[in-house]
């Protein structure tokens, strides 16, 4: 029987470092230059502990290809097994390095999941449905168009070209993988750059979708995400979703965190901007 005082495992979470050689954006507050600095300064930390892993949660370079070329190879100093997802930004490229941006960082499929000590992490390619992960005359852009013009109409926030949403076989994969994740006992993390709640601007376009599959499924425990920059949090029915903050905003603070894993509870310890939360499991 594990204590409730020694975690299960640990895992450390990066949002947004949005690496590019370009000058920064103080209107957003964004300096894509100093994120190398910034990711080194965090992978020193998850060095220092013993983690399952860690995740970058989107948003690993903006605008250049060759923006790859300078971050990845700081990733090989982690000494811990690494997961990407991708975000917005990362589809920020050449039209014609678009189909290939997940074998980039080394993802034969953008969507994928994975167990550990009790837990299935179902991580999601939020920009499958969108107007910039796919080829200009694919499908995928019109479903997009009409997700943000059903949006629109109904007065939501997030009718924005920089949202994203997962498509239908996408969507049954996931139905899937919680049925799975139920019969095998396992508790659920679902990972996305999208968040989904509380409403906001940045919001996946399919978020309401998505939050009515989540609420028949009571061992989702979490939602972890990116993209809104500025962090958010909420619960829902004893699900918690966490926004973290964006590693590339502000010239010299930074942000990631470390996920500590109890019988009972969530512990996430924050640094630089980012928030540390007890999040208890029911």
């Amino acid at each position: 029987m594990s204590s409730p005082s020694v975690p299960l495992f640990r895992f450390g979470v990066v949002a947004d470092p949005q690496y590019a050689a370009l000058e920064p954006n103080l209107e957003l507050d964004r300096y894509p230059a100093k994120s190398l600095a910034k990711l080194k300064e965090a992978i020193a930390e998850f060095n220092r502990h013993d983690l399952a892993f860690v995740v970058t949660l989107g948003d690993i370079i903006d605008r250049h290809w060759g923006s790859f070329d300078d971050i990845l190879p700081v990733y090989e100093t982690l000494r811990h097994e690494r997961y990407f997802l991708l975000g917005n930004h990362d589809f920020a490229v050449a039209p014609e390095h678009l189909r290939v941006v997940a074998n980039r960082v080394g993802l034969s499929s953008a969507y994928y999941d994975f167990a550990h000590a009790g837990y299935r992490f179902i991580a999601l390619d939020g920009n499958e449905v969108s107007l910039f992960a796919s080829p200009e005359g694919d499908p995928r852009r019109d479903e997009a168009k009409a997700l943000m013009r059903a949006l629109n109409d109904a007065g939501a926030p997030n009718s924005h070209r920089w949202n994203g949403a997962i498509s239908d076989p996408q969507y049954a994969w996931l139905a899937v993988k919680l049925h799975e994740a139920k019969a095998a006992g396992e508790k659920v993390v679902i990972m996305n750059h999208y968040p989904v709640f509380p409403e906001n601007s940045h919001n996946a376009l399919d978020s309401e979708r998505l939050l009515a599959l989540f609420a028949k499924h009571d061992h989702v425990v979490a939602y972890l995400n990116g993209h809104n920059h500025a962090g958010n949090f909420g619960t829902v029915d004893g699900t918690y979703f966490v926004n973290f903050k964006g590693m590339v905003d502000t010239e010299d603070s930074n942000a990631y965190a470390i996920v500590a894993v109890y019988e009972d509870r969530l512990e996430i310890t924050g640094f630089g901007r980012e928030e540390s939360r007890v999040l208890a499991l029911r």
